[in-house]
């Protein structure tokens, strides 16, 4: 599938036809693309259109390089993130000329949400460099909104685990249902952080280029702010991490002092009744 967007005073208009691929489209987004879609934007642009095996390369020359005039960035990106488990699969963005290219496997939300909002509201979509950098926004406050419920849902299971003066005693079959929760938020806070860095390393390889580019001053500041606001919400997954690895530390405590507690109890018994 291909959908194709076009440039209006800086705001976005999806097209119908993005398949006869219009000289004045500005982002084309392909969505697992056939290999008869493939090879026609290839020939019609001149350049060679990753797979999803070579997406999925891990090596930084794999991901982060240019060729025949373009540049070609991959990161790995959550889809269907509001729960614990969200579909974790590279995204690759292709600057050629002034036109952008993503090619995907998957639907993240920005890629639903910001083409919305860019038709609304100027977000400096003139060229596919400024539809890269506001689509990068739009990734990267999904990205903290993930972060900040896995926030609140890690203090609530610290509220769990150290109950107030009063409250009843946490039941010996309530620690597997804490284990449990702290071993889910702490995949999704990991897969995030993963996110994150591949983003931190995707938008200091843009920034480079912007350079080289000349690209406006302003895109060039906004660049300079997602590669700060990347850096925060990977500090903060860092903390996430180290919070659950102090609750999980906590819990297998208690589940030692309790465990402890009753095998006490079980040999004062043995004794009276010897």
């Amino acid at each position: 599938m291909i959908r194709g967007f076009l440039n209006e005073g800086g705001r976005l208009k999806a097209v119908e036809g993005a398949s006869e691929l219009s000289e004045n489209l500005v982002w084309i987004d392909l969505i697992n693309p056939t290999d008869g879609e493939e090879n026609d934007l290839e020939s019609r642009l001149g350049i060679d259109i990753p797979t999803k095996e070579e997406m999925e390369e891990i090596e930084i020359s794999s991901r982060l390089y240019n060729e025949d005039g373009a540049s070609f960035m991959t990161a790995t990106l959550p889809a269907q993130a509001d729960g614990d488990d969200p579909q974790m699969h590279p995204v690759t963005f292709v600057l050629a000329g002034t036109r952008l290219i993503t090619v995907r496997y998957h639907d993240p939300r920005a890629f639903q949400t910001f083409p919305q909002r860019a038709e609304k509201v100027p977000m400096g979509c003139d060229t596919g460099e400024g539809v890269l950098v506001a689509l990068l926004e739009a990734i990267v406050d999904r990205l903290a909104d993930i972060l900040e419920r896995a926030g609140r849902e890690i203090d609530g299971i610290s509220r769990d685990v150290f109950q107030h003066k009063g409250a009843k005693p946490t039941k010996s079959q309530d620690f597997q249902k804490v284990l449990e929760s702290i071993g889910r938020k702490g995949d999704l806070t990991s897969n995030i952080r993963d996110s994150l860095v591949t983003l931190e390393r995707l938008i200091s390889f843009l920034g480079q280029g912007a350079m080289q580019r000349k690209s406006s001053k302003e895109l060039r500041e906004r660049i300079k702010t997602l590669s700060r606001d990347v850096r925060s919400l990977a500090d903060h997954a860092s903390f996430l991490s180290q919070k659950i690895t102090f609750l999980l530390d906590a819990t297998l405590g208690m589940i030692n002092i309790e465990q402890n507690a009753i095998i006490k109890i079980f040999s004062i018994a043995s004794v009276v009744f010897l």
